[in-house]
């Protein structure tokens, strides 16, 4: 049975790995099919007409979402009492948005960022507690920028189209439940460890594993790792903060780049806050669709956002530059690190 569950965890991977790059396909070819005035001709030219000060302002952005959360990651690992270096910080989140972006609802992310931590030999109780509070942290950080957007721009809200407000106002429910899901794990998850004990059990009785007191013993010292742990973090206020602050900053970056671009194609500079405002109210309601990085969703919205302040050729423009930038090109940046990380520490194992 274990087996059986391997290798059809095996197949899931490699049909999502294959159907993603599809999907993406699909979506830019329903684009330009939806704008037929607009052609992949035009989009180039747009992005060489561009500002280049602006423009490789927006590329540094996009690159630094990589790199925050990779100090993210580092600094909660720093809180633990481990020495983490960066290029291993930068490798866990290259994992993670690189396998989140491939895999429905960003499942694969955790897991994929999780494997490289483990093989670092973080034990498997810090490697839960860190990225359980990286992600809550992630999470909060989309909230904060919600606010925000509206704080500094009130009507952005009031100008999405009704499908677009549904999905928003989906995204923040969805973000604040989570955000209270998390805290609840954070401070008291020995639950998670009691389920997987009885699986564990459950398991042994059916004769399907042989032995359960190896992985009794080591479940049990992960439930140690983790509940010291996550008591750390809480009573330290300065290290959730920094990881906040640092997830706040991957969360920004991203969210910059549409209004760097906007005005590297031409746009008026004063319009730029409402580009952003608008930035932030699409990524809460592309953020919890259940799709491969929400392709296909996250186009919509943008393009739905953006016409309501920009003229439409302008907004399909800027829409294909930043999606193509934030998403397309930044995953597979990411992917390329993350195989070349794999294959580097697969030869140190060897020898």
């Amino acid at each position: 049975m274990a087996k059986i569950n391997k290798i059809s965890e095996k197949y899931k991977k490699i049909f999502w790995a294959a159907f993603s790059p599809l999907l993406a396909m699909f979506t830019v070819w329903a684009l330009l099919k939806q704008n037929k005035s607009v052609s992949m001709k035009d989009i180039v030219h747009t992005a060489a007409d561009a500002d280049m000060f602006w423009f490789i302002l927006a590329i540094i952005s996009a690159v630094l979402y990589i790199v925050f959360e990779g100090f993210a990651i580092c600094s909660i690992l720093k809180g633990a009492g481990f020495k983490p270096k960066l290029k291993n910080g930068i490798l866990y989140s290259t994992a993670d948005i690189y396998f989140s972006a491939i895999t429905p609802s960003a499942t694969g992310g955790q897991p994929a960022c999780a494997y490289f931590m483990l093989r670092d030999r973080i034990s498997g109780g810090v490697t839960t507690a860190v990225l359980l509070l990286n992600v809550m942290m992630y999470t909060l950080s989309i909230v904060a920028l919600g606010i925000i957007s509206v704080i500094i721009c009130p009507c952005s809200f009031a100008k999405f189209s009704l499908t677009s407000k549904l999905l928003i106002i989906g995204g923040a429910t969805v973000q604040l439940v989570l955000t209270v899901f998390f805290v609840a794990i954070l401070k008291n998850g020995n639950f998670i460890f009691d389920l997987l004990s009885k699986l564990i059990s459950f398991l042994g009785r059916k004769k399907i594993i042989r032995n359960t007191k190896k992985p009794q013993t080591k479940l049990q010292k992960a439930k140690c790792d983790y509940t010291a742990c996550s008591q750390l973090f809480s009573g330290n206020p300065l290290l959730l903060l920094m990881a906040f602050l640092w997830n706040f900053l991957q969360r920004l970056s991203q969210i910059l780049v549409s209004a760097l671009l906007f005005i590297s194609i031409g746009g008026n500079p004063g319009k730029s806050v409402d580009i952003f405002a608008k930035q932030c109210l699409i990524t809460i309601g592309y953020n919890f669709v259940p799709l491969p990085g929400a392709m296909g969703v996250a186009d919509y919205l943008m393009l739905d956002g953006f016409s309501g302040i920009i003229e439409k050729n302008m907004a399909f423009h800027l829409e294909m530059l930043s999606r193509g930038m934030t998403f397309y090109v930044c995953v597979s940046l990411s992917g390329l690190i993350t195989f070349i990380g794999y294959l580097i520490k697969r030869r140190r194992r060897k020898k």
